[in-house]
């Protein structure tokens, strides 16, 4: 009897661009087809809106105001592939984007 031994990986994206978000999965299941790995699975998660509010000119108009806001997009892939993968060797080879943070936890 011989036991299946899958292991799991799961990677957190985070980018202020989702275009830039999305190329960077596309590059990571690419690369995971290649390697044949079980599967990859992509969850999206909300996006953090931060609001700024700013005044124009603080001395005379007290009541008038700039607002900037600043969008954080998240994305977590879930990866499950056999124990004979070096896996972490696989994701930095990717070579991601500038602008992207990863991390990588081992489950």
């Amino acid at each position: 009897m011989t036991i299946n031994k899958n292991n799991k990986i799961r990677v957190r994206l985070e980018s202020f661009n989702h275009n830039l978000l999305d190329s960077s999965c596309k590059k990571i299941m690419n690369l995971g087809q290649n390697k044949q790995l079980n599967s990859i699975k992509i969850v999206n998660l909300p996006t953090d809106k931060r609001i700024y509010c700013v005044l124009r000119s603080p001395h005379v108009d007290k009541d008038s105001r700039e607002h900037f806001e600043l969008r954080i997009h998240k994305r977590i892939l879930d990866i499950t592939y056999d124990s004979d993968i070096n896996i972490l060797n696989l994701l930095s080879e990717s070579d991601l984007s500038t602008g992207i943070l990863y991390r990588i936890y081992i489950l």
